[in-house]
């Protein structure tokens, strides 16, 4: 089980690139082996590794099919073997230990 952040954007296709995302997400939205959350910067991945390489090429296409005539994309892994990673067991890690020493600054 992998999880990953990914990146999609068209660069030369102005300031707003909000319909791109949208338009990978709806690849995301529309399929049911690989969970996902949209995030500010990134949109989180949850599966199984090949399923997702293949999610994010999709999701890569969508965005040429939107009207991008060039595409970066970035991509951060975190596979583990030993055990299933959940987006929110990292989350909720995190959040313990924050718990354990105080209210965390906002």
């Amino acid at each position: 089980m992998a999880i990953a952040a990914v990146s999609i954007a068209p660069i030369g296709e102005g300031i707003s690139v909000s319909r791109y995302v949208a338009a990978a997400l709806v690849v995301a939205r529309d399929q049911d082996r690989v969970r996902y959350r949209l995030d500010p910067m990134f949109t989180t991945l949850e599966g199984e590794l090949s399923e997702i390489f293949a999610l994010v090429q999709r999701m890569q296409e969508a965005v040429f099919a939107a009207g991008a005539l060039r595409v970066s994309t970035v991509i951060k892994i975190d596979e583990r073997r030993d055990r299933p990673a959940r987006m929110e067991e990292k989350v909720e890690a995190v959040e313990r230990r924050l718990g354990q020493r105080g209210s965390a600054a906002r």
